[in-house]
């Protein structure tokens, strides 16, 4: 398969995102979870790659199954709700 420097670019950004899971790449870019790895290994700088395999590692929200939720966007107990363009107060 050959990706463009956009596609590259964008499972780059989708990579970085925390809330992005590897499954929604493999999805959209027919890449695994491995794949996505060996992308970022070669296309970014050894300390940076290094710096995202830590932050990555380990983190629930990368991997779907590991998730607390399953559709949507995690929203913290603690949020405030905003209903009809105003914040509801506790």
């Amino acid at each position: 398969m050959t990706l463009s420097e956009r596609d590259i670019d964008r499972i780059i950004e989708m990579a970085w995102e925390d809330r992005t899971p590897f499954e929604a790449i493999t999805f959209q870019f027919d890449l695994k979870e491995q794949q996505v790895i060996e992308l970022m290994r070669r296309e970014m700088k050894g300390s940076s790659f290094r710096m995202w395999r830590k932050r990555v590692q380990g983190r629930s929200t990368k991997h779907q199954k590991s998730r607390t939720f399953d559709k949507g966007r995690f929203k913290c107990s603690r949020q405030k709700q905003i209903t009809h363009n105003s914040i509801s107060k506790r």
